[in-house]
């Protein structure tokens, strides 16, 4: 097939031919159209090296021809060169300016117009930047009769521009939401445990819904103490001890104090025993014992002989009071203790198998004790009262219990002895 460049107007008349419906010979359309497809493949650009680097173009045959007509137009019309900027006599006559001149021994930037001038000891002025005729202050903003932007004007009145807000930003403290006596939707909680969850306010919102009222060391002894009672010895008697640690680490326990109180709650014996052995932890927080209580304290076996005395044919009521026997190496018939913590009605109310003194105090008697440093004069107290209140059932059970226990002795010693002849 020889090389015919395609005929514009054969084209455009096979175009035309085309829109007007009437079909053409397909053999000429078919080398019209290989025409068009060698002519296209002929004139392709050479590919590219992909080793060479792209870099521009240096002589003037590799220019395009849009890029010789644009030179070719800069020759023709050359650009204006712009007169320098120059100062406005009012402001030569002005004087300096308000702001006072800063430091230059530290490098800081000139905000002109169009361009940023670093100025100081390791930077220069280029002169190609800064015009002869203009006088530009190396403390502060250009001086020139250009308006300045907002945000500089902000600066030099002592304002604050965007950038100030955004980059330094006050932490603004919440507001601490007091609560309300809709937030306290619950009721079976105790006040004293929202006290220490939320916080005074709450808890009192609480006592009022519930109609209570806070209790206090006044009110915490009318509880437990009976007024104008008799202060001697009575047949039941209460007893407590703090401890103190000894030993390794401290773990080891020796008496402190040793506090009794009659049945109506009256002290009848209340005194600080001073150690046998160095002491290791005090249990403050615990025990409220600080060393200028014990270091002139009464000595132990005094108080063992005195404590001993007074518990002789008495019934001795306490919480979990084995270990306060057992600490002051002493005996005591247990037909004649009244333990708290042993007691099975009162395991049944607050449901727990080892209550403490202080759950039993709070849900029996309504009563806060051992907040903070504990007392055995009022742990005593409280152990006496919850034992006054079922007195009479509780040594009822004793009575029973003892009764029944004799019973079965005396009918298995009657019972005869298998293989024994009556």
């Amino acid at each position: 097939m020889s090389n015919v460049k395609p005929n514009k107007s054969a084209s455009a008349a096979t175009a035309k031919a085309g829109q007007s419906g009437k079909k053409g010979n397909a053999k000429e359309r078919k080398r019209s159209w290989m025409q068009n497809k060698h002519y296209a493949k002929k004139n392709k650009p050479p590919p590219k090296d992909p080793g060479k680097p792209n870099i521009p173009p240096k002589d003037a045959q590799e220019f395009s021809a849009n890029w010789k007509q644009l030179l070719g137009l800069l020759k023709d019309n050359p650009p204006e060169k712009k007169e320098p900027m120059k100062q406005s006599p009012a402001l030569k006559t002005a004087g300096p300016l308000t702001n006072p001149p800063k430091d230059t021994s530290k490098n800081h930037t000139t905000h002109t117009q169009s361009k940023t001038i670093k100025t100081g000891e390791n930077a220069s002025i280029p002169n190609k930047l800064v015009p002869e005729d203009s006088q530009v202050n190396v403390n502060g903003p250009a001086a020139s009769n250009q308006p300045q932007s907002k945000a500089i004007k902000r600066k030099q009145e002592g304002g604050k521009t965007f950038s100030d807000h955004t980059t330094k930003k006050k932490k603004v403290a919440p507001e601490e939401k007091k609560p309300t006596e809709a937030d306290l939707w619950f009721d079976d909680v105790d006040p004293d445990d929202v006290e220490e969850a939320f916080g005074a306010e709450a808890a009192d919102i609480m006592r009022k819904k519930k109609g209570i009222q806070k209790s206090s060391s006044k009110d915490t002894e009318s509880a437990l103490v009976k007024e104008r009672a008799f202060e001697g010895i009575t047949r039941a008697v209460a007893m407590d001890c703090e401890m103190v640690g000894v030993g390794p680490d401290g773990e080891d326990s020796i008496v402190a104090r040793v506090s009794l109180v009659n049945q109506f709650g009256k002290c009848i014996y209340d005194k600080y025993v001073k150690p046998t052995e160095e002491v290791i932890d005090y249990r403050t927080p615990f025990s409220g014992i600080r060393p200028e209580d014990i270091v002139n304290g009464e000595e132990v076996l005094t108080v063992q002989k005195e404590v001993a005395d007074i518990l002789k044919g008495r019934v001795l009521v306490g919480h979990a009071v084995h270990n306060d026997i057992k600490i002051l190496l002493l005996d005591h018939p247990k037909k004649n203790i009244r333990d708290t913590q042993k007691y099975k009605p009162f395991k049944k109310e607050v449901k727990s198998s080892r209550p403490s003194l202080k759950l039993l105090s709070k849900k029996i008697l309504n009563v806060d004790v051992q907040k903070g440093e504990h007392s055995s004069v009022q742990d005593a107290q409280a152990t006496m009262r919850l034992y006054t209140i079922v007195k009479k059932r509780w040594e009822a059970d004793i009575r029973d219990k003892y009764r029944k226990r004799e019973s079965y002795k005396e009918h298995k010693k009657e019972a005869p002895v298998p293989g024994e002849h009556v």
